[in-house]
């Protein structure tokens, strides 16, 4: 598995996961949309940690910053799509 999310990719899923499990918290665990909200909060989670995203596959999405496609040294973060 190739990498195929950035940096800021990982990181607003980072920040959606721990605010998912917040809201789980807030809603009570064991509720109905409380273990809604602790799955996606596993799946944005997991999905930040290895950099893979199975569905950015699928729709062949890469966020990740590509350095041959920017002619200067700033990094340009937008969506490529892999042929």
């Amino acid at each position: 598995m190739n990498r195929n999310m950035g940096n800021t990719d990982r990181a607003l899923r980072t920040i959606l996961g721990i605010g998912a499990v917040a809201g789980s918290g807030v809603l009570g665990f064991g509720t109905g949309w409380g273990i809604v909200l602790l799955v996606v909060a596993a799946v944005m989670l997991l999905t930040s940690a290895i950099g893979y995203c199975p569905l950015y596959s699928l729709f062949g999405i890469d966020t990740t910053c590509s350095t041959s496609a920017t002619t200067d040294k700033h990094h340009t973060f937008h969506l490529h799509r892999t042929a």
